[in-house]
């Protein structure tokens, strides 16, 4: 449960949790590329499993989100005023046997819809679109090209965000930038233990000399406090060699040599798959799956945008923000096709065409 400030390795702590509660007060960021390391705690585990590439972009730039944005994001499982938190503490302490069904409807029951004045998120629409485009590639390099040409884009809410990733990444470390880039590619394919095992390695690379940017970046942010750019060594991401990446990956890395050895106690149930989402909004994923019809509950091919957004009302009774997240996702991903009746408008996933 997150009310106020969750970085760093705040999000590791309690982003696992199945329920995970943001206020108006909450602040999201992963800003460990600011200081020269890589996302860590199990980060690059959760930020691969978020929505399209927005985890990408959290991870490398260390932008932040707050709020609302938190939960309608997936990093929060809910959303309440922070002045029902006491109530909310209470009525869970109420509560005689307990079970997770149960305390879900029991926080739900004190959340809340979007007030008439209350912002959106800016990552929704069309500048969520060119996040994902920008940063679904493998290479640094061409993140930032994508960026400099979305910088030049007409529509100003574009722009202005492509401008300001592309100024964030060129502030970070570029060994870093490669190495989170790295780790969350890998992240999206591993098991949570074995990106904890991974992260681990990548911690002891940095402080065992590796590259010697977490030491200058901890010095610089955090200690003189300075707003410069740390002096990045290399200074630039063309000098950033592939073989140097690998030191903190390759298993034969002399950097690697002795590390210890993840020990997980054997009691402790692995994790397997991405539980820390069931009570969430639905994933993009998970709304695909239902327009393309290999939805567990979905009906079959050939639904209107209303049929998909009910089905998703129905497998998460009562709980807020389901309705606004399928109907923005549904908009930004498909496109609609009348039926051969032309009585309906069936949606269908734009990467499916």
């Amino acid at each position: 449960m997150f009310d106020q400030l969750s970085v760093g390795g705040g999000v590791g702590l309690s982003a696992g949790a199945p329920f995970r509660v943001a206020t108006e007060k909450t602040v999201f960021a992963m800003p460990e590329t600011k200081i020269g390391y890589c996302p860590d705690v199990g980060g690059t585990y959760y930020l691969s499993h978020l929505d399209g590439e927005l985890g990408t972009y959290l991870g490398l730039t260390g932008d932040i989100l707050t709020g609302r944005a938190v939960f309608e994001h997936g990093l929060a499982t809910h959303y309440i005023p922070s002045r029902r938190i006491p109530l909310l503490l209470q009525r869970l302490a109420e509560l005689d046997q307990p079970s997770l069904s149960l305390i879900d409807q029991t926080i739900e029951e004190l959340s809340s819809e979007r007030e008439p004045n209350e912002p959106r998120s800016s990552l929704i629409g069309a500048t969520r679109a060119a996040l994902d485009s920008a940063f679904r590639h493998d290479e640094i390099e061409k993140i930032l090209f994508d960026l400099t040409e979305l910088g030049k884009h007409p529509e100003e809410s574009i722009s202005t965000w492509a401008l300001s990733a592309l100024a964030q990444l060129e502030e970070r470390s570029p060994t870093s930038l490669k190495v989170a880039l790295t780790a969350i590619r890998k992240g999206k394919k591993l098991t949570l233990r074995d990106a904890f095992e991974q992260e681990m390695n990548i911690a002891g690379a940095f402080c065992r000399g590796a590259s010697p940017d977490f030491q200058v970046g901890v010095n610089t942010v955090l200690v003189e406090k300075s707003r410069a750019r740390p002096a990045w060594s290399p200074s630039t991401l063309s000098e950033v060699s592939k073989d140097t990446v690998s030191l903190f990956f390759d298993p034969e890395s002399p950097y690697l040599e002795g590390l210890p050895q993840l020990d997980i106690p054997s009691e402790f149930e692995p994790v397997t798959g991405p539980r820390h989402l069931k009570y969430a909004l639905p994933t993009e994923d998970e709304i695909g799956e239902a327009v393309r019809g290999s939805h567990a509950n979905a009906s079959g091919m050939g639904a209107t945008a209303e049929e998909i957004v009910q089905l998703f009302e129905r497998m998460r009774p009562g709980k807020n923000g389901v309705r606004e997240k399928v109907e923005e996702v549904l908009r930004r991903k498909c496109t609609l096709v009348d039926n051969a009746d032309g009585n309906f408008v069936w949606v269908k996933w734009i990467h499916d065409q």
